[in-house]
């Protein structure tokens, strides 16, 4: 599915808040491969994310390439060797909120989210567990989740197949305006 284009900005009222569009391109995705040998970490900022709440429907778009780590080499490894950002630019979520919250009320609620997730060209069937806080007109959407190599036919080379583990730990944040 493509990312769903914005049309106009409104004004958060409850109405807006039960039908309407919340969006951010500031979205925070971070992850990490933990292994004996060796630690890798990496934060992208510039996540974009959509909800509408009328119908549930997310939809989230990360630019791979916007991914920061703490040593140069490893961003240029992860670029090209792994994710091959040139042939893989993005990763992508579609999807729905499968038990949504009355949107219309602040709290902080249990959420998951059922659709596709596609990185590094390979789609996948998810279900994504995670926490939506409404509040102050904004709608907060927390995870966190794992992504397995596997799934998604990214090679590890044998020659550091022991720094980078199989199963790589993901967490995000989205805190999303009405549009």
């Amino acid at each position: 599915m493509v990312f769903v284009t914005l049309l106009g900005s409104a004004l958060p009222s409850r109405k807006l808040m039960a039908q309407g569009m919340f969006t951010t391109s500031a979205g925070n995705t971070k992850f990490s491969s933990e292994t004996p040998l060796e630690n890798v970490n990496a934060e992208n900022k510039k996540c974009q994310a959509i909800l509408n709440t009328a119908n549930s429907e997310l939809a989230i778009r990360m630019n791979m390439r916007e991914f920061v780590f703490p040593n140069k080499l490893m961003q240029e490894h992860f670029n090209e060797n792994y994710i091959e950002s040139s042939k893989y630019p993005t990763a992508t979520f579609s999807g729905k909120v499968t038990n949504p919250p009355d949107y219309t009320k602040d709290g902080e609620y249990d959420v998951s989210a059922t659709g596709k997730f596609t990185v590094h060209g390979v789609t996948k069937e998810r279900t994504i567990k995670g926490k939506m806080n409404i509040a102050g007109g904004k709608i907060t959407i927390n995870s966190d989740f794992e992504v397995p190599l596997t799934d998604h036919k990214i090679e590890v080379p044998q020659v550091v197949f022991v720094k980078i583990a199989q199963v790589i730990s993901v967490k995000a944040q989205y805190v999303l305006a009405p549009r």
